[in-house]
């Protein structure tokens, strides 16, 4: 990973090079969030890593991304390789490594990107987070939409808008960071992204852990081929994405 460079927006707080150190913290309309930096500020050149923190739960960090890259590149391998220029959500925009892999990749048309922290969406955009998706929000595809996803899904998201939907805003369905996020993994809210997908689009959902109950949620709301790719992870159970296909 690149060097990312001071930001005068987020002037350097002091403390110990090798520690975590706070950034920015808010109060939203959902809780606390918070960024820290790991590294990086002692002079020898070593990249920081930002770390984003929801209600005083680790939500991720800069370190890897390798499973949200996988979101991604499941989500477009899944879909019929015929479909041109596909339209997809990514829901939640974290540190960014979803949203850059998408626009990495040509063959996606449309790029949206439904964040509900304004926090968040202000670290990519004159934060330190920016030096990783500058460039990637400023792909024509790309746009940035500041709603709850939830509420996006149910009321704004028109039937069959999208391709594929690539969500990413918990630990998992079975480790929420906030109880409103419950509602996504409901059978309205599976109902509703069933709805938001066209013929043979894609579901992609992240999760740190396997979720057998959520893979049926899935089928009884009506997705087809329901399966897991795992992602190992230095300790623990692999991360995984839960896959689930609208028929044709």
């Amino acid at each position: 990973m690149t060097p990312v460079p001071p930001d005068p927006t987020f002037p350097t707080p002091a403390g110990p090079a090798d520690g975590p150190v706070t950034l920015d913290r808010r109060e939203g309309p959902y809780g606390e969030v918070v960024l820290r930096r790991r590294g990086g500020a002692d002079g020898s050149g070593g990249a920081p890593v930002f770390e984003i923190i929801a209600n005083g739960c680790f939500l991720m960090d800069t370190s890897d991304g390798r499973s949200e890259r996988l979101l991604i590149d499941a989500a477009l391998a899944g879909l019929p390789p015929e479909r041109t220029r596909p339209a997809v959500l990514i829901g939640g925009l974290g540190v960014g490594f979803s949203l850059v892999r998408a626009v990495e990749e040509g063959r996606w048309g449309r790029i949206a990107v439904v964040e509900r922290e304004a926090a968040v969406i202000d670290w990519h955009r004159t934060g330190p987070l920016g030096a990783l998706t500058g460039r990637a929000l400023a792909d024509p595809r790309a746009a940035i939409v500041h709603a709850d996803l939830v509420d996006h899904l149910r009321n704004d998201a028109a039937p069959g808008s999208y391709d594929a939907l690539c969500l990413d805003i918990d630990n998992g369905p079975d480790w929420t960071v906030t109880d409103g996020n419950d509602g996504l993994y409901s059978p309205a809210g599976l109902a509703a992204c069933h709805a938001a997908l066209t013929a043979g689009g894609v579901l992609a959902v992240w999760s740190a852990q396997p979720s057998p109950a959520f893979d049926q949620a899935l089928r009884n709301a009506g997705f087809q081929r329901v399966r897991t790719e795992e992602v190992p992870v230095t300790r623990g159970v692999p991360d995984v994405v839960h896959l689930a296909h609208k028929g044709a």
